[in-house]
């Protein structure tokens, strides 16, 4: 079992910058991939970046150019910066890990409890 703890959500002035991050604790033979999704009020959950254990990003067309995704393998953790905020990324944001707990096992998908991000004009 894999417990995320998600932290960094809070209220910014569009133009303004957070940074979010995440820490994977639990048994798992290794990550595979990291990243963040999102979902504003009454819109569908949306992926805004994932990272792969080697490095490899994809972010959506809406947040490329302002917000940048990394991790850190050794200590398990993702951080998601955010800049030049703007009112539509006003959401909740979730961490989540792709993890296997044996290198044939099955890819397991745990979320962490979400934080807020609201950017007022």
């Amino acid at each position: 079992q894999v417990q995320l703890v998600e932290s960094g959500g809070g209220s910014v002035q569009a133009g303004g910058s957070l940074r979010l991050s995440c820490a994977a604790s639990g048994t798992f033979f290794s990550i595979n991939t990291m990243g963040w999704y999102r979902q504003a009020p009454g819109k569908q959950r949306e992926l805004v970046a994932d990272i792969t254990s080697g490095g490899s990003t994809l972010y959506a067309d809406s947040v490329k150019g302002r917000f940048t995704i990394s991790r850190d393998n050794a200590k398990n953790t993702v951080t998601l910066q955010m800049n030049s905020l703007k009112p539509e990324d006003t959401a909740d944001y979730y961490c989540n890990a792709d993890t296997v707990r044996w290198v044939t096992g099955p890819t397991m998908r745990y979320w962490g409890q979400g934080t807020q991000v609201t950017v007022s004009s």
